[in-house]
C-alpha cells in the first residue's frame, strides 16, 4: 500500500504541481466530466471546496511522522477532548449499507472510528495529512481502533474523486484517497478537473475505458448518494469531516491530541 502512494505521489509531484490552478467556486461548473452523471446533493455543511490559492502540500517522510506521533504521545494526556456534539445508536450506525465497507484495522478492535468525508473538503485533507498517520500507527496498527471511511461528498468532483477511489484496481482504495487527498489543490481547482483526475488515475492502473466506465456507474452514484443521505437524516452528519467514535459524534479536523483524549478512555 506503502510503495503504490509512493509511486503515485512521486510520479505526480513533477507532471502536475506547476499546472496552474483556478477556483471552482462558479455554480455553473457542476461536472467533472461530460460523460459523468451529476451528483444531486446539498451543501449542507460549513465546509467548502478547496481554494485555488492553497497549495499542495508536500508528502511527509516516516521520520516527520514518526516525531509527530511521539510529540503527541507526550502532550495527549495534557489534551482536553473535544465535547461530542450527540450520539447515535451504535448498531444502527453500523447496519450494512449498499457498498462495501472500507475500513482499516482489527474488525474486532475495542475503538470503533466512522468518518464521513468529503474529497474537495480541506479539513478533511489537512485530518488524513497531519493526523491521520500517527492514528495509524498508533492505534490502528496495533489493534486498538477499527477505522471505517464513509463517503460524504459536497459537490460532483468530490462525489467523481471517490467513486475512482472504489473502482481502484486491486482494491487500492486508501491508497487512492491518500494520493487525492495529497493532490486535492490541484485536481479540486482545476479548470478540467476531467484530466486532472485522468492523470492519477492512470497512475493507479485505470485505462480511458474504466476512467470512462467508473464516472458513468449510475448504480455506484446512487449508492454514495444513498449513504450521504443517511448520514444526514439518520446520524445529523452536516459538515465535514465528522466522526463517530463509539457512536458519539465529533465534527471538525482533530490532533492526535485530541483523538487520543476520546480514544484513550475507551480502551
Amino acid at each position: 500500500m506503502a510503495s503504490m502512494t509512493s509511486r503515485l505521489t512521486t510520479a505526480l509531484s513533477a507532471a502536475v504541481i506547476a499546472l496552474a490552478l483556478t477556483a471552482c467556486s462558479d455554480s455553473s461548473d457542476t461536472s467533472v466530466t461530460a460523460e459523468a452523471p451529476a451528483p444531486s446533493m446539498e451543501t449542507t455543511a460549513s465546509v467548502t471546496p478547496a481554494e485555488g490559492s492553497d497549495t499542495a502540500a508536500p508528502a511527509k517522510t516516516d521520520a516527520v511522522e514518526l516525531a509527530q506521533a511521539e510529540t503527541a504521545d507526550e502532550t495527549a494526556g495534557a489534551t482536553e477532548a473535544p465535547e461530542a456534539r450527540g450520539e447515535v445508536d451504535v448498531d444502527k450506525l453500523m447496519a450494512a449499507g449498499p457498498m462495501k465497507e472500507m475500513a482499516e484495522g482489527e474488525e474486532n478492535a475495542p475503538v470503533t472510528i466512522v468518518e464521513y468525508m468529503s474529497m474537495t473538503c480541506p479539513h478533511c485533507r489537512e485530518f488524513h495529512e497531519n493526523t491521520y498517520p500517527a492514528l495509524k500507527e498508533k492505534y490502528i496498527d496495533t489493534g486498538k481502533v477499527r477505522f471505517i471511511l464513509r463517503e460524504f461528498p459536497l459537490d460532483p468532483r468530490a462525489a467523481a474523486a471517490i467513486m475512482l477511489a472504489r473502482c481502484a484496481p486491486n482494491d487500492q482504495y486508501f491508497p487512492m484517497v491518500d494520493v487525492l487527498f495529497k493532490r486535492q489543490t490541484v485536481w479540486a481547482t482545476a479548470q478540467d478537473a476531467r484530466t486532472e483526475l485522468l492523470n492519477i488515475a492512470k497512475l493507479a492502473g485505470f485505462t480511458q475505458e474504466s476512467f470512462q466506465a467508473c464516472l458513468t456507474n449510475q448504480q455506484l452514484l446512487d449508492d454514495v448518494n444513498s449513504v450521504r443521505t443517511k448520514a444526514a437524516e439518520d446520524f445529523g452528519v452536516d459538515a465535514t469531516p465528522t466522526f463517530f467514535i463509539d457512536g458519539k459524534r465529533y465534527s471538525g479536523d482533530m490532533s492526535i491530541g485530541q483523538m487520543s483524549a476520546i480514544i484513550d478512555p475507551l480502551l
